[in-house]
């Protein structure tokens, strides 16, 4: 992928870099945001490395915590792509990010949000599989298949990120450059190129609805396959136990589904570009929560949890 030249003869300029208008161009705002957005990162970073550290413990060492620790990996990934650069930008009245900054930005973006899409539907047929087929679990789900339902994950996305990366930096950029978001983002990113990009614009539907609900479809087959067996147990308490062990991983899977859908799929009379910042965002929102979702709602990850802070306590 090259620079783009503007299109009009004789006056042809190098596109060598965009500028990120960022969440707001109030200058009395700006030290709240970066305040605000520093304490949302600190809290993801140390949140996800906890749950990183509790699921490596003895006890915790089977394919749902497995799932649980590529989960916090990529959720921290996310937010180190976009919330640093965002942070800077709001003390900094340089806001400008290279060409090949920002297309290795949006790679990086769109990689780690295909790869979470699959991640959380590996996760729901660990469930499925331990629910609906206990017997067998223990077998089916072995290293070999958790690891590589993960590779399989990166794939998928590492070829969805090729794909719209690719395609987004082959259209011709020929100002303005500045971004009207605070991340190199398709659809701000395409409002820059001076060719039609109306079709673009339904691509840019038709790829996410397919990243976005293929495996979301797959969530909802293996959990109507769960509600259908937790039904078929006569006991409430048993019940309630064998749901609550599926709770956490609902709750994430609608908040991250639901703010990518926000995002990309509702229509532009709904939802203003401007209006869209605000929107939760998944780089930065979702990574921060998840680590709350699962520690909060899960009893053996809080148990682990305790025993490790009372263990260096003594220390």
């Amino acid at each position: 992928m090259k620079p783009t030249e503007g299109p009009e003869p004789g006056n042809h300029t190098l596109m060598t870099e965009f500028v990120l208008y960022g969440l707001s161009n109030h200058p009395e705002l700006q030290r709240l945001l970066f305040f605000t957005f520093c304490l949302i990162y600190t809290i993801t970073i140390i949140g996800n490395l906890l749950i990183f550290m509790v699921t490596v413990h003895p006890t915790l060492r089977t394919p749902m915590y497995f799932f649980l620790r590529v989960l916090s990996f990529l959720d921290i990934s996310t937010a180190s792509i976009v919330v640093p650069k965002m942070l800077v930008n709001f003390l900094s009245q340089d806001r400008s990010i290279s060409y090949m900054g920002c297309a290795t930005q949006l790679y990086c973006v769109i990689f780690l949000a295909a790869t979470e899409c699959y991640i959380l539907a590996a996760m729901a047929y660990d469930r499925y599989m331990a629910i609906c087929n206990p017997l067998r679990y223990a077998i089916i789900m072995n290293s070999r298949v958790c690891l590589s339902l993960v590779l399989l994950s990166c794939c998928s996305g590492n070829v969805v990120s090729v794909v719209q990366t690719a395609w987004v930096f082959t259209l011709p950029f020929c100002g303005p450059k500045n971004i009207n978001y605070f991340f190199c983002d398709i659809p701000p990113l395409i409002r820059l190129s001076c060719t039609d990009t109306s079709l673009y614009e339904k691509q840019i539907i038709i790829a996410t609805a397919l990243v976005i609900f293929t495996p979301f479809c797959l969530i909802l087959v293996s959990y109507a396959c769960i509600i259908s067996s937790i039904l078929k147990i006569s006991s409430v308490e048993g019940r309630h136990k064998t749901f609550s062990t599926c709770s956490s991983h609902l709750i994430a899977v609608t908040l991250y589904c639901g703010s990518v859908t926000l995002i990309y799929l509702r229509p532009k009379a709904i939802f203003s570009q401007d209006a869209k910042k605000f929107l939760p965002p998944y780089t930065s929102i979702t990574p921060m929560l998840n680590p709350l979702i699962y520690s909060l709602r899960n009893k053996d990850v809080k148990e682990v949890l305790i025993r490790m802070m009372a263990e260096l306590m003594k220390k």
